[in-house]
């Protein structure tokens, strides 16, 4: 059995595998064919597996991962509790650097990595990079009436003006073709090309759907108009705000603090987190750090080649003179 059909098996059964390194997340958005993973196995149980896309650009090997997938990397088999914690890191060593070994060659390497992991020393040793960046997560969904308490002001402020002022309804039964045009529109509105086309979101809503792993919320007034919408996919483990969009000329109403407010309290039904997935741009920064979450590093792990990496230091440096 190849290595792709144990992993298969194993994301099926096994809980701790978050929802973007599960075999049908990567079949839905980078392919049957366009990703691999590498595994440890020790007689029959997996140890260790690290899936990654597989690209061609401009005549290299890309290592990655898709759009819309908020981290890959490894994911070890939780060890014995109890075990010392020099045993332990010697056993993520292990793993970890049998899984490079297993890595095809290639060109440039790029992964964020789900934040529990916070030991990347085996790939610094292999010649690998780190950046670290920043998501926001309620680590709690266990009480509403504390979620709603711990929203800053203008949160609160947000959701009733909403309601009381545009009574805004949320809907949660209108097709994807509407949640669509809502994300479509804040891309236009900061002049930038949506980075996956509307045929890569459908095919992997319907796949999310048939796992019945996912919700989108739409905010309706009541002469039709969409304001605003938010997309959640979940596992076992956390809610993930994937994307959202509101009307540029609507912003105004508060409505996507609402949404995510909803989102929020049906996420608490189905799993433990919420996690905003963060973002580098302040603005956003700004608009989920207000909901009370708490904000957590994770890793972003590169291995490119000495040329490419002296042509990004440049560019760094000419943007920041």
């Amino acid at each position: 059995m190849s290595a792709k059909e144990l992993y298969r098996q194993l994301t099926a059964t096994e809980t701790s595998i978050p929802i973007f390194s599960r075999s049908w997340w990567l079949d839905a958005t980078a392919g049957s064919d366009g990703w691999d993973v590498a595994l440890v196995q020790y007689g029959s149980e997996i140890h260790a597996a690290m899936p990654y896309m597989v690209r061609r650009r401009f005549g290299m090997t890309v290592l990655s991962q898709p759009a819309l997938t908020q981290a890959l990397g490894p994911w070890l088999r939780p060890g014995d509790p109890n075990t010392s914690e020099a045993r332990r890191l010697a056993r993520e060593k292990e793993l970890m650097q049998k899984l490079i070994d297993q890595l095809p060659k290639f060109d440039y390497f790029s992964q964020n990595w789900h934040y529990h992991h916070t030991n990347w020393l085996p790939f610094f040793w292999r010649g690998f990079k780190q950046t670290t960046r920043y998501t926001y997560v309620i680590t709690d969904l266990r009480h509403p009436h504390k979620l709603w308490s711990a929203f800053q002001g203008n949160v609160r402020r947000n959701c009733n003006t909403a309601t009381q002022r545009y009574h805004i309804v949320i809907r949660d039964d209108l097709p994807i073709e509407d949640f669509i045009s809502l994300n479509r529109m804040t891309f236009q509105r900061q002049g930038l090309s949506v980075p996956y086309s509307d045929d890569y979101l459908r095919r992997l809503d319907a796949a999310c759907a048939e796992r019945s792993c996912r919700k989108y919320y739409i905010a309706i007034d009541p002469e039709g108009r969409h304001h605003a919408g938010c997309y959640i996919v979940w596992d076992e483990n956390s809610a993930y705000g994937l994307i959202n969009g509101s009307d540029p000329t609507l912003r105004h109403s508060g409505a996507l603090s609402l949404c995510f407010w909803h989102a929020i309290q049906d996420a608490a039904q189905v799993t433990q987190r919420f996690d905003f997935e963060g973002s580098v741009l302040e603005p956003v920064e700004r608009f989920v750090r207000c909901f009370g979450a708490t904000q957590i590093p994770y890793f972003n792990i590169s291995k490119a080649p000495a040329w490419m990496s002296f042509m990004r230091d440049v560019m760094h440096t000419v943007r920041s003179q």
